[in-house]
């Protein structure tokens, strides 16, 4: 958990990764309204390559709904977790989705909503089956916030308060983001690979901890601590640059049509030992 984190390798010759990408603060700065940020051609052409690649294991791990994540990036081929994985679309098309009682929903829905009519400074995301107060328009409304919204959620049965940055979201219990990739890496084309998690928030953090414990690579953007992540990149302008080093690199530890290693040397780095 040092704050002297290295930054993360290349791929191998003769390693198949699965990357797992968060959203916004990862590939995508922070807007003070969510639903402003944009996604530029460019990095959308990036990730494209990076499915091809890959053999189609790369997917999105997101906070976001899938129908949010399907606005921002065109509709992609790509497996997408939404709602820290409550929502799930795989690869092939298909698509599973947890179920909350409707009753506890209504509940959470209506407290929430009445959460943000009290509290000035504070902005309503409405994700339908989660609900998030953000406050990056007021950030010093965050205490106040967070005192709030721990009350209210004490008396939500079903669902659970996720901090976030300048966020506080109320989503369904007992759904994360490492629960969503470990999902995804027991299915094809993900499983038997080298699972690569980047994120930058609270949120990420249990995915984090799912990739260590499979002997993969976690890395951090930005500066937050601590973290269970062993490598970091300072920024998503950084992250962009990293992931077009991923693509151009040499090898990638198979002919993805042929399933053959290639020998080839890229210069990256080893990766950490793997965990029991």
């Amino acid at each position: 958990m040092s704050s002297s984190l290295p930054a993360p390798p290349l791929p191998r010759p003769d390693q198949r990764w699965a990357l797992f990408l968060d959203v916004d603060g990862c590939l995508l700065d922070f807007a003070d309204d969510p639903a402003a940020v944009i996604v530029t051609p460019r990095l959308r052409a990036v990730l494209q390559a990076l499915h091809d690649r890959l053999g189609g294991a790369l997917a999105l791990v997101s906070g976001r709904g899938v129908k949010d994540l399907d606005r921002l990036f065109d509709t992609p081929a790509w497996a997408l977790a939404g709602l820290h994985g409550y929502e799930l679309r795989y690869d092939d098309g298909r698509h599973r989705e947890l179920t909350a009682d409707p009753a506890d929903q209504a509940r959470m829905r209506a407290a929430v909503q009445a959460l943000a009519d009290r509290l000035d400074g504070v902005q309503l995301e409405d994700k339908q089956h989660a609900m998030a107060l953000h406050c990056r328009r007021a950030p010093d409304r965050l205490p106040a916030l967070r005192a709030a919204a721990e009350a209210v959620a004490a008396d939500l049965p079903g669902y659970e308060l996720q901090p976030g940055n300048l966020v506080m979201e109320f989503k369904p219990t007992g759904m994360d983001k490492g629960r969503a990739v470990d999902e995804l890496m027991q299915q094809l084309p993900f499983a038997g690979r080298t699972p690569v998690y980047l994120g930058d928030d609270l949120t990420d953090e249990h995915a984090f901890h799912a990739v260590n414990r499979a002997g993969g690579i976690s890395v951090r953007i930005g500066q937050r601590e601590p973290s269970h992540a062993r490598f970091t990149l300072p920024s998503p302008a950084a992250v962009q640059a990293w992931l077009e080093r991923v693509r151009d690199a040499p090898g990638h530890g198979q002919d993805l049509a042929q399933g053959v290693p290639i020998d080839a040397d890229n210069g990256g780095g080893q990766l950490p030992d793997r965990q029991p």
